[in-house]
């Protein structure tokens, strides 16, 4: 069955390869080198020699790679100027961003420190920028506010009424929320890295990262709007916080501080006209004008020098320790009810650093380690939020930055971190008197870019409805429920799209290209043509348990015959089949007993018995014989009269003495009126059987095969079918049971079914699920499409002029 075949009009110069051809080549190839045993697997897994030990050092400690390598010459002033002007933008960002997660300022410059000096060591991009950021920090904000709100903390004013809330207290445990939260999403992230999960992110599509950080920025904005306008709200957690603050902001809009409100637009005037002027003339300029350090450094000097907090009641910083924090134990009782948010962390943290370090290694031509990022990060959480440091990822403004003024390696971030050092150790208490309207402003215009995404609706309605639809659901899901429960059904629903896409795939019915070994879909290619007698059905999915029945529907509606309906068919013509050989069974049984009793009273009256002679008898007219008829009794007219095609016996072999002898009965024709041996003409071959004489004599009868073409009820011209599973990576257990049933079912109407492009994997889940057996071997299985048809056409052994031309086309142009 597997080596080559001639067809009748057309040569082939090649064995056909099927599954039992394939494991005959195989086994006369020595796999042993390259398959090797368990046994050698487990050994050279636990060998341990000095380049593996190096290798798995380097791997944990990617700075032992590259800081041997490093050139001072080529690398060091880039990387320097890089890292200062990274680290000027740490410091506003990292004390706006602080606000986000309802922090004091001076966290967030802890914030842009120890994580960045933990991921020199083990971060594998060269140009990411590791500290605060956007969207965790509203994360951050919104598990403080939900675990420390201000009600918490208020205490009575001396000798009134009146309460207050307790600032100190309060920002205290909210630094022990968020570091708890930290340290539990970093401990994740390592363990995931650990155990080599880094493709978690992949779930993340772009389409849904970008809407995500979208939402986010709507929640940033409104977080912030109150330090916009001078307003005092609360801010509210879970499913529609953002609704309920957007309402308490709108019903206290007539209670604006209208200073506050001043400073507020001055700054945003200022930020949007020099970042403006900043791009317009960026390739003019070494490095970028660095705007927001401009505009603390300017709003702090006014604030200073005109008293806008004592003389115009102007929220501002506070005071802000000189010096490093001690590091702490964070309180473990606070896992359990930070654990979501923790993960919610760990994972988008995850998505946004990999996606951007992925996005610069492409463009300089180096390669990331996704599981080794994952660890990176981790730590970084992991050791910063024993710094009481919150959650930190990759900046998209910052990395650009560190990137585009020629930033090689990470010692640039290392430069960064001694700027925010430096500003942490001496020049912190200068930014007491900053207005904490000019961070909210920082915070409002950085998010900018983010709002820019909306775009993307446009862009995706014309590339991709369903990636719309994923950008909509996820924008929507994350601006009504809080961050976290936002993002869980937001990749809920994506997962969904991709089970939904695989359940309703493309079917088609291919056609061979002319002069090649190529099979394309019939409907969107007019050069092909159809194989005359085959059926080539294609999935554009795998078949799994999802879509096994719609594969089987589609199958039914290409081929065009509705098997269902023809073996119901079939069933039912052979049921009535069976129940009138049951009733000529029984009417047999009755007249040959009958005859019987005939035979032997004709014995005792003559001895020797003829059928011809008795049968005549029966059937003479006239009164002359009347008497005769009246002597066989009233039964034998009966069955006369009732005879329906029915059957007639005669002696095949001489009595015995013990009173037995075998009698053939022979089928009459089916005309009511004709029970004369005149009809044992008209029988067929197979129409007789052999009979006992005892008084429990049965008769024996093969049923028949009906077959669908003899009943006349369809017919077709399709021959085989063939199934291309070439897109198939896995079948699962249900699946096989289909593709049991399909070769079963097609075989009851004669059509033989075969499979072609079968993935080795997919094979040996075959055998593992019993798909095979004597009816379904591995004969019905080939490498390609065009061994299958090969075999299809040489087994039919049939002429197909419509196929011959372009086959014999194809053997003489390769002759």
């Amino acid at each position: 069955m597997g080596m080559g075949r001639k067809a009748r009009g057309y040569r082939v110069e090649r064995d056909v390869l099927d599954e039992q051809r394939l494991e005959e080549l195989a086994q006369r190839m020595d796999y042993s080198d390259t398959h090797p045993s368990l046994t050698k697997q487990l050994k050279e897994s636990f060998r341990c020699t000095v380049p593996r030990l190096k290798r798995s050092v380097v791997g944990c400690l990617p700075v032992l790679y590259w800081l041997p390598r490093y050139s001072i010459w080529d690398y060091g002033m880039p990387d320097l100027i890089s890292g200062i002007s990274v680290g000027i933008m740490h410091l506003p960002q990292g004390m706006a961003y602080a606000l986000l997660a309802s922090l004091p300022p001076v966290f967030g410059l802890y914030t842009s420190l120890y994580p960045a000096l933990v991921y020199f060591f083990f971060g594998t991009s060269r140009h990411i920028s590791i500290g605060t950021f956007a969207v965790l920090s509203i994360m951050v904000g919104s598990v403080t506010e939900r675990l420390a709100p201000d009600r918490n903390f208020l205490v009575m004013l001396n000798g009134t009424n009146l309460t207050e809330v307790n600032i100190t207290a309060r920002d205290s445990y909210r630094v022990q929320v968020a570091a708890a939260t930290t340290v539990l999403g970093g401990l994740i992230q390592v363990v995931l890295g650990l155990v080599k999960f880094g493709f978690v992110g992949t779930y993340l599509s772009e389409p849904l990262v970008r809407a995500y950080t979208t939402a986010a920025a709507a929640h940033a904005v409104v977080a912030v709007i109150a330090q916009l306008f001078g307003l005092s709200t609360t801010r509210f957690s879970g499913p529609l916080s953002l609704v309920y603050t957007l309402v308490e902001v709108c019903s206290k809009l007539p209670q604006t501080h209208l200073p506050t409100l001043a400073v507020s637009g001055v700054s945003m005037v200022f930020l949007i006209a020099a970042k403006e002027i900043n791009s317009a003339i960026s390739a003019r300029l070494p490095v970028p004008i660095p705007v927001e350090l401009i505009t603390i450094v300017a709003a702090t000097v006014i604030s200073s020098y005109t008293h806008l907090n004592g003389n115009y009641t102007i929220s501002v910083v506070g005071e802000i320790p000189s010096g490093l924090a001690a590091p702490r134990l964070p309180d473990a009782s606070l896992f359990k009810e930070v654990m979501g948010d923790a993960f919610a962390l760990a994972i988008v943290g995850y998505a946004i650093s990999i996606s951007l370090g992925k996005t610069f290694a492409l463009k300089h031509g180096y390669k990331v380690d996704s599981n080794q990022e994952l660890v990176a990060l981790g730590l970084s959480n992991a050791v910063g939020g024993f710094f009481q440091c919150y959650a930190v990822c990759s900046s998209m403004s910052r990395s650009l930055i560190q990137e585009s003024t020629g930033g090689k390696t990470q010692m640039a971030g290392m430069a960064s971190a001694v700027i925010v050092l430096v500003t942490v150790l001496k020049l912190g208490p200068l930014f007491q008197e900053l207005p904490k309207a000019v961070l909210a402003a920082i915070v409002f215009v950085n998010l900018k870019g983010m709002f820019k995404q909306y775009y993307d609706i446009i862009t995706l309605w014309r590339s991709s409805k369903v990636d719309l639809v994923v950008w909509l659901v996820t924008w929507v899901s994350t601006l009504l429920f809080n961050l976290d429960m936002g993002l869980g059904a937001s990749i809920t629903f994506a997962v969904l799209t991709v089970i939904f896409r695989t359940q309703l795939p493309k079917y088609s019915v291919l056609g061979h290209v002319p002069g090649t070994e190529l099979y394309l879909d019939m409907e969107t290619h007019r050069e092909v043509r159809e194989v005359p007698g085959i059926t080539i059905f294609h999935s554009s999915a795998t078949v799994y348990f999802a879509n096994a029945d719609l594969y089987l529907e589609a199958l039914k509606g290409k081929s065009g015959l509705d098997i269902s309906k023809m073996i119901i068919y079939k069933r039912r013509q052979e049921a009535k089949q069976r129940r009138r050989d049951k009733r000529a069974e029984r009417r047999a049984r009755r007249e040959a007993k009958r005859q019987k009793h005939a035979l032997r009273a004709a014995e005792q009256k003559t001895g020797v018995f003829s059928v011809e002679e008795a049968a005549g008898q029966w059937k003479e007219p006239g009164g002359g014989d009347g008497d005769r008829e009246e002597s066989l009794g009233d039964d034998q007219r009966g069955w006369c009269g009732r005879e329906n095609g029915t059957v007639f016996v005669m002696p095949t072999t001489p009595r015995t003495p013990d009173d037995q002898c075998s009698w053939e009965y022979l089928k009459g024709s089916k005309d009511p009126d004709c029970a004369t041996l005149g009809a044992v003409s008209e029988l067929q071959d197979g129409d007789t059987t052999t009979l006992g004489s005892s008084s429990e004599d049965t008769l024996s009868r093969e049923l028949d095969k009906v077959s669908l073409g003899s009943l006349g009820k369809w017919t077709w011209d399709i021959h085989s079918i063939i199934l291309d599973l070439s897109t198939a990576n896995f079948i699962d257990t249900v699946a096989i049971k289909t593709m049991r049933n399909i070769f079963h079912d097609f075989g009851e109407i004669d059509v033989t079914v075969y499979m072609a492009g079968c993935q080795m994997s997919v094979v040996e889940q075959l055998e593992l699920g019993g798909f095979f057996s004597e009816s379904i071997t591995k004969g019905r299985l080939f490498a390609t499409v065009h061994d299958a048809v090969l075999h299809c056409l040489g087994h039919q052994g049939t002429s197909m002029p419509s196929y011959e031309y372009s086959l014999e086309m194809q053997c003489s142009t390769k002759l």
